[in-house]
């Protein structure tokens, strides 16, 4: 007789920022695919295959790096508690991350930085009164 155990593991939510999901979306159907696998892993709990962290945008903020013949990335951020935000989606021409890149990987992770902040006021402001 055979045993089989199913360990039922927690999805975090995916949130997507400014245009992160289009652009995504227009990534080669392969590319597509490795990314929306990618970000499964990470919704898992689980370190996609080929990651590095980027500092320079934000702490927590990885990098998610495909590689299909043409250079994709997706930045995101996957400490908080309440899902998974996908930062910037974007193809890499260069060896070098176009400081355009940064910027908006920047400018998204401040958003959900300041969005998460007036939830918290609301939410301690809604238990006072």
């Amino acid at each position: 007789m055979q045993c089989f155990v199913y360990y039922l593991m927690a999805s975090k939510d995916l949130f997507w920022v400014g245009s992160a999901r289009d652009d995504l979306r227009e990534f080669p159907e392969d590319a597509r695919k490795l990314a929306g696998h990618q970000l499964h892993l990470v919704q898992l709990g689980l370190d996609p295959d080929d990651w590095k962290p980027m500092p320079s945008i934000g702490p927590g903020v990885q990098e998610i790096r495909i590689h299909t013949g043409v250079e994709h990335r997706v930045f995101y951020v996957a400490k908080f508690a309440e899902g998974v935000y996908i930062l910037h989606a974007f193809e890499k021409k260069t060896q070098r991350t176009r400081q355009a890149d940064v910027d908006i990987g920047r400018e998204s992770l401040q958003a959900v930085l300041a969005e998460r902040r007036l939830a918290a006021a609301q939410a301690k402001k809604g238990r006072r009164g």
